[in-house]
């Protein structure tokens, strides 16, 4: 028993070092630990297993003060932290991916801006500019201030202070589209620089991210200036104008280093919309937006509210026509010549042409007021005019009624059957066999194979003067003629003057068969006005870089000559009196020397008139693009009175000279003796040849056509053939080209024998020496 009352009252041991139990700090081992598997058993399911020292109570924490809402922004701000980090490593993985896609720094450059053709005429003013911009590219000093301080007024006030990317813009873009006001955006004048040079304008993410990218690489490779400048000179404003030059000369016509402030406004405006904005589509939206811009300009302290109130007043109401204006053939053309000379045009060149755009002017409103006039009562519905200096510059060209309705260029393009103004070479070849003005010729039907030109009033005159054949435009004497020279050499003679087409080698190439241009036919006209010289038309004059380097200068300062100058004097006597007495007396120029040419084709299909004084070569052509005849309209009518106006306006202010060869001028009272001109024009005697003795070799040389002492045409044997008329249809009149034939022959059946003249001794042939006659 004792032993048992000492199990009772024994004391476990504790790690604490007290003697006493202490409930809380109560150290046991549990039945399992025990060695004696059962009395641990035993004691388990008497009572229950104390507490283990693990399982020991903590004090429970304290309530903070103030708890609710400041632990919610606690928690806020926190999580904000959080999810701003999160999306700092989003953002920072889509530009490395997106980056990634994209070549390496080094190796981005600026594209080259598309090189823009700039044409001038002589006195250095714009005719056009040509090319994918539509424009030259300018500096910021050599634009309007007005320019540059409109576009970052309205696209981007904090240019000069961002980095390429503007965080307050984007916010207030954000802001205003959720809030549910206009729908702005956020990008700077850098970034929309970076996506028209370097990306497409699809709104993806991807082209979002790369932006900016390139924005920071523009914004540390250049200056602000320079970036402004790029932008300036590629935006495109609508109507196919890309940069501010093309824009100011597209809704203008004036050079952007000319804007004013509410022009300024106006193309600021355009780059927000510039289809929609256009002036040249909506001119009262356009306005408006131009308002808009210029509060703008006044909020960012560039203007002053007086100065709103003179540019409201300044801001254009409409735009002119896209592209009008005949200068606009002339671009044409020297874009059609330009790579010929210079090659693939890689940067920006200066094309001065040899245009006056005086002259230019003047053309067009000639031909514009006789269509007007007396257009629709002839059903003539186009013209076209060339006028070329005794050089072969083209000082006038206009292509057209209007440009903007049709750009196809008539002067040069067109080829067209000449009619009797091809006459001339016809002339001048005679001459060069031998004739002289005074030959006679018998004027009567005659017959060449199977075609019987008549003359256009189907009367003849029997003997007339060559000179007088010209001025009436005789049909039957100028078939003689070429017969007599031979089509061949006809056709070598024009070559020589600058016809450039092929010509058919038959007997109707006298009244005009062959189709030529206008342009060739005017330039050849040109060498009678100079004394005989070739003058090739040109219109480029010299092509240079925007730094003065020369890429191309004409050489025509040398021209070969091609007519002696005895020939030319004899031609524009005879010409002369087409003016003065004969079929182009509409175009009569008060004071001044003139000679020139009609021509008119079957049924009055084609009319014109290439005329020239000491100054101006000039050849007119009326008619339908479709082909349709005019109503009896010839070269003496539309045409020369077209011609007409536009020489005296080109003449204006000039003293008159006297054509080539025809020395003094003649008082204006009655006819020049010994000739077929009248009416009081002031011509000149042309010298008479010396004669010379009749001599072997002289004689030689007249049997094979170098007599220049020949007077009259001799007979000519022919065969006699039925007359058959052309294409089934009447015999082509006077001054009217006829058809062709099948078989050249010469000429035969001339009416009547030819006569004799006592005046004209008969000329002593190879036979005659031999027979000793």
């Amino acid at each position: 028993m004792v032993a048992r009352r000492r199990s009772d009252d024994r004391i476990e041991p504790s790690f604490n070092g007290r003697g006493r139990r202490e409930e809380d700090d109560e150290f046991a081992l549990d039945a399992d630990d025990r060695i004696d598997g059962r009395h641990g058993s035993k004691r388990t399911s008497k009572s229950p297993a104390p507490r283990r020292a693990s399982a020991k109570r903590r004090p429970e924490p304290r309530k903070r003060e103030g708890g609710g809402l400041f632990a919610f922004l606690r928690r806020v701000v926190y999580w904000c932290i959080v999810l701003g980090i999160w999306a700092g490593i989003g953002v920072a993985g889509l530009v490395f991916y997106y980056g990634s896609r994209m070549p390496s720094a080094s190796t981005w450059a600026i594209p080259e801006r598309p090189p823009n053709v700039k044409i001038t005429a002589v006195d250095g003013s714009v005719i056009a500019n040509r090319g994918a911009t539509g424009g030259e590219a300018l500096s910021l000093e050599n634009m309007s201030p007005y320019i540059p301080e409109a576009v970052i007024a309205i696209e981007d006030r904090r240019f000069y202070s961002h980095f390429g990317v503007d965080p307050f813009g984007l916010a207030r873009a954000f802001i205003n589209n959720l809030t549910g006001q206009p729908i702005q955006g956020g990008s700077t004048l850098t970034q929309q620089l970076a996506k028209n040079l370097f990306l497409s304008p699809d709104r993806t993410l991807e082209r979002k991210v790369q932006e900016v990218l390139l924005s920071f690489w523009l914004e540390q490779k250049y200056t602000k200036d320079q970036i402004l400048a790029m932008y300036l000179n590629r935006v495109y404003f609508g109507s196919n104008a890309y940069g501010v030059e093309a824009a100011a000369r597209r809704y203008f016509n004036k050079s952007a280093r000319d804007v004013n402030l509410g022009e300024a406004a106006l193309l600021a405006g355009l780059v927000k919309a510039p289809s929609r904005l256009s002036p040249a589509r909506d001119a009262e939206a356009a306005n408006a937006r131009a308002q808009v811009v210029l509060r703008a300009m006044r909020d960012q302290g560039y203007i002053s509210a007086d100065e709103i109130k003179t540019a409201m007043s300044q801001t254009p109401a409409s735009a002119r026509s896209y592209w009008s204006g005949a200068g606009q053939y002339v671009a044409d053309m020297v874009m059609d010549e330009l790579q010929g000379l210079v090659g693939d045009v890689k940067e920006d060149v200066i094309v001065d042409t040899t245009i006056d755009k005086t002259l230019e002017k003047k053309a067009e409103q000639s031909l514009v007021d006789v269509l007007d006039k007396e257009g629709g009562k002839f059903d003539a519905s186009q013209a076209a005019l060339v006028s070329i200096d005794g050089t072969g510059a083209i000082r006038a060209l206009v292509g057209g009624r209007d440009y903007a309705t049709s750009q196809f260029n008539r002067a040069v393009k067109a080829k067209r059957q000449p009619g009797s103004s091809f006459k001339p070479f016809v002339y001048a070849a005679a001459l060069e066999k031998g004739l002289t003005p005074d030959s006679v010729f018998n004027d009567a039907p005659i017959r060449i194979g199977d075609w019987t030109p008549e003359n256009y009033e189907k009367k003849y005159n029997g003997e007339v003067t060559l000179r007088t054949a010209l001025a009436k435009s005789l049909n039957t004497v100028a078939a003689q003629l070429v017969m007599y020279d031979g089509p061949d050499q006809v056709i070598k003679l024009a070559h020589r003057l600058g016809i450039e087409s092929d010509l058919q080698p038959n007997a109707s190439i006298a009244l005009g068969t062959s189709e030529v241009s206008l342009m060739e036919l005017t330039s050849s006209y040109a060498a009678f006005m100079n004394g005989g010289y070739k003058a090739t038309p040109h219109v480029i004059r010299r092509v240079t870089t925007t730094d003065g380097k020369v890429l191309y200068e004409n050489t025509y300062d040398n021209p070969p000559r091609v007519l002696s100058e005895q020939i030319v004097a004899e031609m524009n006597m005879m010409m002369m009196g087409v003016i003065n007495g004969g079929t182009g007396s509409s175009a009569k120029l008060p004071g001044w020397q003139a000679a020139g040419k009609t021509g008119t084709t079957q049924n009055s299909r084609d009319a014109l008139f290439v005329g020239f004084t000491s100054n101006l070569t000039t050849g007119v052509w009326f008619g339908n693009d479709d082909g349709k005849p005019m109503k009896k309209v010839t070269g003496g009518g539309l045409p020369a009175k077209a011609w007409k106006e536009f020489m005296v306006a080109a003449h204006k202010g000039l003293s008159p000279a006297p054509l080539f060869g025809m020395g003094q001028t003649l008082p204006d009272s009655g006819a020049n003796p010994g000739t077929d001109l009248g009416n009081g024009q002031p011509m000149a005697q042309a010298q008479p040849a010396p004669e010379q003795p009749s001599t072997v070799g002289s004689i030689i040389s007249g049997v094979f056509g170098g007599n220049a002492d020949l007077n009259r045409y001799p007979p000519a044997p022919g065969q006699s053939r039925a007359v058959t008329p052309v294409n089934g249809g009447p015999v082509p009149p006077a001054d009217v080209a006829g058809g062709g034939y099948d078989d050249m022959v010469p000429p035969g059946d001339v009416g009547g024998p030819q006569a004799t003249s006592g005046a004209q001794p008969r000329r002593t042939t190879l036979l005659d020496l031999i027979m000793g006659q």
